[in-house]
């Protein structure tokens, strides 16, 4: 990395994005980032976002965003009572998010939360909340460290509301 190179985090290009060498310590995301990320983009399934560090074309990370929705029922009574009456509400789900071995212990995995966030928070789609399916308890761990609450009926499934990220980039331009 040369001291100028500063992470940029992309949508996706299969042509010009370098997937090949992607390893973050679990198969499934690495496969998926390599063979099937890129049928999603095109087929509209979800919205790869991959983080690199020019002139490199090399991805040390990537997460993907798509819709969702989430039973009302399922979220926390004091967050619902403020809500329409709906048993289902809108939500965008942060699919998978990984770093590669690579760039760990760098802050990346961080850096690309935010940028989610940031992204989801100025969607044109209407979202409650951005939901995150957790593979494991460092997973868990991680989303929670950000501020992620559980829901109580699936242990592995968190959410932020909306209004909560609203506050976490108030101060940005």
């Amino acid at each position: 990395m040369s001291i100028d190179a500063r992470p940029v985090i992309e949508l996706l290009d299969t042509a010009r994005h370098d997937r090949s060498g992607f390893s973050c310590s679990v198969e499934a995301l690495d496969r998926y980032l390599q063979s099937q990320a890129g049928q999603d983009a095109r087929r509209r399934v979800a919205a790869p976002y991959v983080l690199i560090e020019p002139p490199s074309h090399g991805v040390l990370g990537f997460y993907t965003l798509s819709n969702t929705s989430i039973q009302a029922a399922e979220l926390p009574a004091a967050f619902v009572k403020k809500l329409p009456r709906y048993p289902v509400l809108p939500a965008t789900l942060l699919g998978r998010l990984a770093v590669d071995t690579k760039g760990r212990g760098r802050g990346l995995g961080t850096e690309l939360l935010l940028d989610a966030l940031r992204r989801c928070l100025r969607s044109e789609t209407a979202s409650l909340a951005v939901v995150v399916d957790a593979k494991d308890d460092a997973a868990i761990s991680f989303y929670e460290r950000h501020e992620f609450l559980r829901l109580a009926e699936q242990p592995n499934r968190l959410f932020m509301p909306m209004a909560e990220i609203e506050k976490l980039f108030a101060t940005e331009p």
